[in-house]
């Protein structure tokens, strides 16, 4: 029977190579832009994007993540100054991730896992669930976003899980 880092694996890196397709994209030249005022820009968008994978360094080497608006860590806020700086992070948060979840153990990945943000109880679940809620799924929602921003700023979008409209 596998592992639960054995079964995750795969997704990860699938997860991985589609976000870096569409962080490749994302035009320096429009970090400013918002489709909307209560919208992040695409900088932010695009620095959350990058930052997600590192959450799964997050949950496996914590026991719990405490955020406060006075004491956020650089991957809970991430502004790339450049297209550059936000490629070169992802890919070293990517692989600091894939290695801390090739190290896990089953009970590690079973055990409870706590986020609160300004005290308020965000995510309580195994380590497991948590990864799977808050990396990977919390990375393709935004990642969709990012998609969408891409779009409407006439950008080609890389496809995802297929050819993109762009890619036929």
């Amino acid at each position: 029977m596998p592992t639960m880092v054995e079964l995750l694996l795969p997704e990860f890196d699938a997860e991985v190579a589609s976000t870096r397709r569409v962080l490749a994209a994302v035009p320096e030249e429009k970090f400013g832009w918002r489709p909307h005022a209560k919208s992040f820009t695409m900088q932010a968008l695009a620095g959350h994007v990058a930052e997600l994978s590192s959450w799964t360094s997050d949950v496996l080497r914590r026991e719990r993540f405490d955020v406060t608006k006075e004491n956020q860590p650089e991957n809970t806020n991430f502004k790339p100054s450049s297209k550059q700086e936000m490629l070169e992070r992802f890919e070293a948060w990517v692989a600091t991730a894939r290695a801390d979840l090739t190290k896990a153990s089953d009970e590690s990945m079973q055990q409870e896992w706590v986020m609160t943000w300004d005290g308020y109880e965000m995510v309580w679940m195994p380590r497991y669930h948590a990864i799977r809620k808050w990396s990977l799924n919390h990375l393709v929602h935004h990642r969709g976003q990012l998609g969408v921003y891409l779009r409407l700023n006439d950008v080609k979008v890389p496809g995802v899980y297929g050819p993109s409209a762009d890619d036929q």
